[in-house]
């Protein structure tokens, strides 16, 4: 079979919003190839894996790479992707070069090429994310292995957003909590909540091939009776959670975590509906939010009724503790 492979050249703040559009528009594999920063230290304490030869992209710059299946319309892809490009400014969002290329590819060119990239990481202390197809041991009885085959669902672990999101659930979840993901995407997220301790996740996403992935990634890791993954409109699940009237999610309400890796714009679309959900004193944990978009949602957070307890950064990229204020 063969397939449409769509380039795009851009700005490493933008990779998340177009890998997330390309794959609503029905790609069928996405991947993400970022520069790397010559004066960054590479972080080895934890056994970090660094393996691969330096990127030859520009410093800022990121390439994403969508397949599409043959019968695409692929000129109709094409012109909503420039489009998609032309509107990020829009939302504070640096689309840089913003140069698309199109070619023809065979299945194997890239069905697996990707997995050669993907290897064994210690995120943190606890938590190291090991792909299926990758040999690994644990190197202390406390280290925690996320077995993780992300498919064509978006998220590995290895990007910044997901990095500070499981760096900061490791300090946030406690033995027994009830945890809720929000736009789970490959499940990591809800696994390594699972593997800090929580007593269920529910994890949700509106994306039929996330909750695909992510429900096969709870298997894999053991943990289908502790991890209900569900297709959802995000507002309704959680309006449904807070007023007790939804069954077979797992989760007793009000949870104590809430965590949503997703874009910024859409965080403050329903900080009331996770306020509503959070009993009080619960953490609410949000990432996906480039800097300059921190301000914005902090705002959001404490209009809510939040305290904002913590602020982490690693490159552009921003993660929040925010508590939920009793009475508010």
């Amino acid at each position: 079979m063969r397939w449409f492979e769509v380039t795009v050249h851009t700005a490493d703040e933008a990779v998340e919003a177009i890998a997330n559009v390309i794959h609503e528009w029905g790609a069928g594999g996405v991947s993400i190839e970022e520069a790397d920063n010559p004066d960054k230290p590479r972080d080895t304490s934890l056994g970090q894996w660094y393996e691969l030869p330096p990127s030859t992209i520009p410093a800022g710059c990121a390439v994403i790479k969508g397949y599409f299946a043959e019968g695409t319309d692929i000129d109709l892809i094409r012109d909503k992707l420039k489009r998609f490009l032309s509107e990020l400014p829009e939302f504070g969002l640096n689309p840089g070069e913003a140069a698309i290329e199109v070619r023809e590819v065979d299945d194997e060119d890239w069905a697996n090429a990707w997995k050669q990239y993907f290897k064994p990481l210690r995120i943190t202390e606890r938590l190291t994310i090991k792909p299926t197809w990758e040999a690994y041991e644990p190197e202390s009885p406390e280290e925690q292995i996320i077995e993780l085959d992300p498919g064509m669902a978006f998220g590995t672990g290895t990007h910044a957003t997901t990095a500070l999101c499981l760096r900061t659930l490791e300090r946030v979840i406690r033995e027994g909590d009830d945890v809720i993901d929000v736009g789970t995407g490959s499940g990591v997220l809800a696994i390594a909540a699972a593997r800090l301790g929580a007593r269920h996740v529910l994890a949700l996403d509106l994306d039929p091939v996330a909750v695909s992935s992510a429900t096969e990634n709870v298997r894999l890791n053991g943990l289908k009776s502790r991890i209900t993954v569900k297709l959802s409109d995000l507002l309704q699940v959680l309006g449904e959670a807070a007023s007790k009237e939804a069954e077979g999610l797992g989760v007793r309400c009000p949870v104590r975590v809430v965590v949503a890796n997703i874009l910024a714009e859409i965080i403050v679309k329903f900080v009331k509906d996770v306020y509503d959900v959070l009993e009080d004193g619960g953490k609410y944990v949000v990432s996906g939010v480039i800097r300059d978009k921190r301000a914005m949602v902090e705002a959001a957070l404490k209009e809510a009724g939040f305290a904002i307890e913590e602020g982490s950064e690693e490159e552009d990229w921003v993660a929040i503790v925010a508590t939920k204020r009793p009475g508010s």
